[in-house]
């Protein structure tokens, strides 16, 4: 390694080839994020292949939530150490290409969970989605080497934009052409596993085609355990250099607690507190599709402009606001309904919330990874984001396991004001970053360990 402490070369900008191939993995494995865990799957599994019980479906929401924490714990416990022998061994896209058949694998077989078969459910998502989560982070830790920190947010907001799109169209066929989930239309909706796995095997190619992977191997005269052993252990003794960092992923913990409470979440809790019906849940989907493409994309060029703080601060604030708006509704619809003599019911209004929840949806994601790519050097990047995944799934398997408890106590629509709280205490830890700071601290490791 240099020890000289002149200025790291400038990161050019990858070309528009490449930086759509990254792009395209956001637009593929949406369908895994969408069907599988949002819209029809989980909803599937909680009142099908579950059911009631007797208890409002209490039993069938904390069961998912169990399983997503799960899976979210085993992100936890191998995603920096995956990265970090990512980095040193330049192997980013072998260990892409790993997780992606696991996560296609795994998803097709979800067409065998009939009701009843709670276990191979459970099973089944715990392995896809630890699978599908391990792939968002190494998807990710190619950003810093797509263009300058500059430039950053519009490229992630770009691969974010194009995911929901992606998404609108997984979801959009699957919800027109397999129908509900309910268990009159099982025979039907049971393909949902299949067609998710379906489109992220084929539309994904464009990314292990075109994407370049970057960087020198080093030795391999070590076993991976210990590389990734001795290169984390390394990184956490150099922590303070990257304090920046550090603190923004404890504020991230706190956000993406509440942002994975509404992914797995929403259309449960339309189903069971608003009560609406399908075509209203299939507008509801086509509203924040649109809403969280326009929102990563139209905040992804305000905060290279604007700094990507103060940006993902704001974001959080309209989740704080979207929160509070999706609890009131049962209420504030009844309320309109006698002061003004209207016949609205319940469903009708959370479709307006639903704006309000796409655009944060879609711009706090993008804003989060877009500022761990500009406090990462780029040498460090698949290991600087598997710490943010940790800190992601961490916060999956701390916000879903909260929500899964206090929603057995005291119903779903009062617990879902936990995420109002999580957002708040995320906006405070955050007034700690310092943007430049950071930046500054992972161009002076550049300097001086070398850029490549």
């Amino acid at each position: 390694m240099s020890t000289t402490d002149s200025p790291p070369m400038p990161r050019a900008r990858a070309s528009r080839r490449e930086i759509f191939g990254w792009a395209m993995f956001d637009f593929a494995n949406q369908a895994y994020t969408l069907l599988i865990i949002t819209v029809v799957f989980g909803e599937l599994f909680t009142t099908v292949i579950v059911g009631e019980r007797g208890g409002d479906y209490r039993l069938a929401n904390f069961l998912w939530s169990l399983a997503l924490a799960i899976s979210y714990l085993l992100v936890v416990v191998t995603g920096p150490l995956c990265g970090a022998v990512m980095d040193y061994r330049a192997e980013k896209k072998r260990f892409l290409f790993a997780s992606y058949l696991a996560t296609v694998a795994a998803t097709a077989m979800l067409y065998f969970v009939a009701p009843g078969y709670v276990v191979l459910g459970l099973a089944l998502i715990v392995v896809s989605n630890y699978a599908y989560s391990m792939g968002e982070s190494f998807i990710a830790s190619f950003l810093p080497d797509l263009g300058p920190p500059e430039d950053l947010g519009k490229i992630s907001g770009f691969g974010w934009a194009l995911g929901y799109v992606g998404g609108l169209f997984a979801a959009g066929f699957t919800l027109v052409a397999l129908g509900e989930a309910t268990a009159e239309n099982f025979e039907r909706i049971r393909w949902v596993g299949p067609f998710a796995a379906a489109f992220f095997l084929i539309t994904a190619i464009p990314t292990f085609l075109w994407v370049k992977e970057r960087g020198t191997p080093q030795p391999a005269g070590k076993p991976y355990r210990d590389i990734a052993r001795e290169r984390v252990s390394t990184t956490l003794h150099e922590m303070q250099r990257f304090r920046d960092l550090a603190t923004f992923l404890v504020s991230l913990l706190f956000s993406m607690a509440g942002v994975y409470i509404i992914i797995a979440f929403a259309f449960i809790y339309g189903a069971q507190v608003i009560g609406w019906d399908e075509s209203t849940r299939n507008l509801m989907f086509i509203i924040v599709q649109i809403t969280a493409a326009a929102g990563a994309l139209g905040f992804g060029f305000i905060q290279d402009r604007i700094g990507t703080k103060l940006t993902y601060q704001f974001t959080l604030v309209l989740w704080v606001a979207a929160i509070l708006a999706i609890w009131a509704t049962p209420e504030v619809t009844a309320l309109l309904n006698a002061r003004f003599g209207l016949d609205w019911e319940a469903q009708h209004l959370f479709l307006f919330v639903g704006c309000l929840a796409g655009l944060s949806l879609g711009s706090s994601q993008s804003a989060s990874r877009a500022l761990v790519g500009v406090f990462s050097p780029t040498r460090k990047a698949a290991e600087f984001f598997g710490f943010w995944g940790l800190a992601n799934k961490l916060a999956g398997v701390f916000g879903i396991i909260a929500l899964g408890l206090l929603q057995a106590v005291v119903g779903l629509q009062a617990s879902i004001l936990l995420c109002a709280a999580l957002f708040i205490v995320a906006i405070l830890i955050c007034l700690f970053v310092d943007q430049a700071r950071g930046q500054r601290a992972a161009a002076a490791w550049e300097a001086r360990n070398g850029q490549r």
